[in-house]
């Protein structure tokens, strides 16, 4: 187990950015086990979809993109994305034969012998002359901290813990979050709640009409922007805006998604705003947090990528503090059809170094 085995490129995670990855490594004449390997710390196929609450059906899924070389058709709408998602995963993996190996986890990723890279994981260490990161975000769950918050008697819970609305029957509910996944939750639990409150930092933008290539384009380009000066990137989403559909205009129609701003502290019974005599308080018996994701990143935390900033500088997907490593799945190329072009353009780019001649052994 603590003998390394040498492969010319490791990819971390089978998620879309990963299994892309590694059909184009296929493609390109590279080998599984033999030239390269890919390593999933998930128990089955589906990455972060295998995770998600059953409630979230495949038809309620916004813009999931087809892996490259295999369509997804004929799912049932009804059916949880858990399942068609990972149901397609394993489909994908099995017809062309990537050989994923789980469940893995990654531990570090370090500088080793003779300008290769030592991927240090539960299952031994490998030795590789480029690296695919794409680890997504599901790992690494946002809690803000929030003044009172440890008072609070009730329960308190992030979407990653989410299950289902019908646990939270008749209960107090404040959902604190913008996003799509606030905005799914709340609409899911105003049937069985006695009551939500929906909680976020800024008003919420809804996008009217079609989302074209020219809008794709521009909000992709902001997110990119950050990447390049090695800032933490922003969510595409954040970019874009909320879809205004039906569902979501008859939320707004019922008050459901009635947004108010971020209150002042938690108390142990609920949330408050202002203070003193014109202070306003709702009861709450669940806090949920909808607060999104952050890259996770923490096992490249040897090789010192990270900029003063906070994120990892990149251009197009390599790594500008170090060319071997490639991070999929990140920044400009979080969406699913992002995360497709973003595997092409990595395995392109390392065909281009693993034609280099390697670097010379040291001499004593």
């Amino acid at each position: 187990m603590n003998e390394s085995r040498e492969v010319d490129v490791v990819v971390i995670g089978a998620g879309q950015a990963g299994l892309s990855s590694a059909y184009h490594l296929r493609r390109t004449g590279l080998e599984p086990d033999l030239d390269f390997v890919v390593l999933d710390h998930s128990p089955a196929p589906g990455g972060a979809w295998q995770f998600r609450w059953p409630s979230l059906t495949y038809g309620k899924v916004h813009g999931m993109h087809a892996l490259p070389g295999m369509e997804l058709t004929d799912a049932d709408p009804e059916r949880p994305s858990a399942e068609v998602i990972g149901a397609y995963f394993d489909r994908y993996e099995r017809a062309f034969d990537l050989r994923v190996r789980r469940p893995v986890d990654v531990r570090a990723v370090r500088e080793g012998d003779d300008g290769r890279l030592l991927v240090r994981t539960s299952e031994g260490d490998w030795s590789t002359r480029a690296l695919i990161n794409a680890t997504g975000t599901w790992d690494r769950p946002f809690w803000p901290r929030c003044p009172g918050q440890r008072t609070f008697r009730g329960r308190q819970l992030h979407t990653a813990q989410y299950a289902g609305p019908e646990e939270f029957a008749g209960q107090r509910v404040v959902v604190v979050g913008g996003g799509a996944s606030g905005t799914q939750h709340l609409l899911e639990l105003a049937p069985h709640a006695a009551a939500t409150t929906w909680v976020t930092r800024r008003p919420p933008v809804f996008r009217e009409g079609p989302f074209d290539q020219e809008a794709g384009r521009a909000a992709v380009a902001l997110v990119e922007e950050r990447v390049r000066l090695g800032l933490p990137p922003r969510s595409v989403v954040a970019v874009t805006g909320l879809p205004l559909n039906d569902a979501i205009r008859q939320g707004l129609a019922d008050g459901v998604l009635d947004r108010q701003p971020m209150f002042d502290r938690i108390t142990p019974d609920g949330v408050e705003w202002g203070y003193g005599p014109d202070a306003r308080r709702v009861d709450a018996d669940v806090i949920l947090w909808a607060t999104g994701f952050r890259a996770a990143l923490d096992h490249l935390t040897p090789l010192r990528l990270r900029e003063p900033g906070g994120g990892i500088r990149v251009e197009g997907t390599r790594s500008v503090a170090d060319p071997r490593v490639h991070l999929v799945g990140y920044g400009p190329s979080a969406s699913t059809i992002g995360a497709n072009r973003a595997g092409r353009a990595a395995v392109r780019d390392i065909r281009r170094l693993l034609a280099e001649k390697p670097a010379e052994p040291a001499v004593a």
